[in-house]
Order: C-alpha cells, then structure tokens, then sequence
C-alpha cells in the first residue's frame, strides 16, 4: 500500500491581495454558508516550485513550464549560424514534440513541463543539427523521457496530450487554502502625488485608484503519495526526501506573490501538523465549516483542528500511524525535526 504524508497547516495573513480573480479582487468562496477568503492550489504550487527555497534544496532538478520552447531553439539555432527560414523550420518540429504548434508561430498552443533531462537533449540536438547543417529525422525527435529527475514534475504530474505515454500523474495534491473564518473584502482608496507639482496651480492628486483587500487565517491541506513519488523519479529514494523537505519547507514559508509591493503580507505557518501512515487520507477542513469567530482566532483554530483529528480517530480509528506538530504560537516544537519527519 501507499504511504502517505499529510500536512495540515495553519497560516495568517495581514491585509493583502495574494490571488486575484479576473476583476483583481481577492479570490474568495463559500463554505458554511459564509464567504471565505482563498488561494488556489495553482497559485501556491506556482510559488512553491519557482522559489529560492526549491532552487536551493533541489538544484538542477526542477523543470521548465513553457509554450516557448520553439522560440528558444530558433534564437538558438540562428546564433549558431543556422538560416532563419532553416531554423524556424527545424525549431518548430522541435517544439511540436511537447505540445501542439501555434499557427504561424514558434509557440506551442498549451504550457508543456519539460525536465532538465529533455532540455539537453534538446540542446545536444540543437549543436548536432548546426554541426551537421541538416533537418532533424524521426530519430532525433524521440526527446521525450519517462520517470525524468524533475521533483516539480514528479510532485506535481504533466499532461502531453499528444503523448500520454510520457504523462506523469501528480504525487502530491494540493488544496485550495481557505480562510477558517468569514471575511469581508475592502476597497483601498488611494491617491499618488506628482513630486514636482509645486501646487501653484493644481492641488490635486496625479493619480487615484483603488485596490481590495482582505486579512485572513487560511487552513491549508497538502497530500503526498511517496510510494508514487519515487516510481515517478526512478527509484531514487534521496531525491524523493529532498523533494519533500523542499515542499515542507516552501509551504509553511513561502507567501504567494500577488500584491506584496503594496501589502508586504508575508507570513510563515503558525500551527503545521503532519502525519504518516498508509490510512485513506482525509482533509481536516470540515473543522472549519462552522467559521471561527472571536478574538482568539489562531488558537481556536488550533483547538478546532485538534478536536477534528481525535474525532475522527475515535470514529474510524487511527487516520494515522504517527504525528508531529509544531506550534509557533506557542513556541512548540522543531521546524527541523518537523521536516525531517515528513521525509523520513
């Protein structure tokens, strides 16, 4: 059976805009009958693989989300002295191994996850074809691999819809964090002065906006199969553990991005609590349908989310074979030893 690890988290926000709709107002939801504030599950995978803490933790094992691959061999291909009309040919069927071409276009029509392992041979093939100063043939293009050592793909699954058989399904699953409690959205009206209006004519501002805004304790629930991790990296155990380090550790300290030049709403997780077993997983969300309200927010949220696991221990059993938490509220327990934990 799978084992797997269930982090449950606990994150607040000041005043921000992390994730906006299509009007630029916060992403919100109802659940319980009340508006919640919300962040997608894209937008914290999105932050997670692109962060300095992924960059650091996995190096060369993360991979590139593009519709501009096309374009990169093309540029390429002209640097090396290849034609313009030759190179965009060659690059286009290139490009077209991930993904479905763009009409009169080097691009790609949908977003193709390619591992580091395709883009060198990518490169490789770029040098050859110059060297040579041919077309690629069929058997150059077999550029796609299997089980590749890209942890972003191997966490988070791709989909080639013209070669399914280079698809990867997600080891880990991400929910949507939504706030414990409701919220109201707000409007910040805000002007901007001209520094060099002396006000000898004009008084008023050079410019005037708005911008909405909500604050929010968000519960956020993340889900990881590492049976299925390590087959979707080959085997390799060590990089499936540095995998999941590196997601511990950018999902209780990496914000979203959305609007923090004018929020600064950066925060880390104040109560974060993994488990481990090969039980069925449960999200814990259903602690919060009835919304928190007062003035202790945080440590109610706590208590609720406590509540919620001995709860559903006494009705099914154990929903897991072992836990550990930490509490920044309280100052309880190790950020270190909660990562080492989850990937051991």
């Amino acid at each position: 059976m799978s084992k797997f690890i269930q982090l449950h988290l606990l994150t607040s926000y000041a005043p921000s805009n992390l994730n906006r709709d299509d009007l630029g107002r916060p992403k919100t939801a109802r659940m319980g009958g009340t508006e919640r504030l919300r962040v997608s599950s894209q937008s914290l995978k999105r932050h997670w693989r692109t962060s300095d803490v992924f960059e650091q933790t996995l190096g060369q094992h993360i991979g590139t989300r593009t519709k501009r691959l096309g374009v990169e061999v093309f540029n390429q291909l002209c640097e090396l002295g290849v034609s313009e009309k030759q190179a965009k040919t060659w690059a286009i069927a290139i490009a077209g191994v991930f993904g479905k071409g763009k009409k009169d276009s080097l691009e790609i029509e949908q977003l193709a996850h390619i591992s580091p392992e395709e883009l060198a041979a990518v490169d490789a093939l770029v040098k050859t074809l110059a060297a040579e100063n041919r077309a690629p043939e069929k058997d150059d293009l077999a550029l796609l691999r299997r089980n590749a050592a890209a942890a972003d793909i191997a966490m988070f699954g791709r989909m080639l819809a013209s070669s399914p058989e280079f698809n990867c399904e997600a080891a880990c699953q991400v929910a949507h964090a939504i706030s414990v409690h409701g919220v109201a959205v707000e409007e910040d009206y805000f002007t901007a002065v001209d520094d060099l209006n002396r006000g000898d004519s004009d008084l008023g501002a050079a410019h005037i906006g708005e911008a909405a805004f909500s604050a929010a304790l968000f519960y956020s629930y993340i889900c990881i199969d590492k049976e299925l991790l390590v087959s979707n990296l080959g085997g390799d155990i060590e990089l499936a553990n540095k995998a999941i380090t590196a997601l511990v550790e950018a999902a209780v300290k990496v914000s979203p991005k959305g609007k923090q030049n004018s929020f600064a709403s950066r925060a880390y997780a104040s109560y974060v609590l993994a488990e481990k077993g090969d039980q069925q997983p449960r999200s814990l969300s259903v602690a919060f349908l009835k919304p928190i309200i007062g003035e202790n927010q945080a440590e109610d949220a706590v208590k609720a989310l406590q509540r919620q696991v001995e709860n559903f221990d006494k009705v099914y059993g154990a929903c897991a074979d072992d836990r550990y938490s930490v509490n920044a509220l309280e100052g309880e327990g190790s950020f270190e030893q909660l990562k080492a934990f989850a990937a051991d």
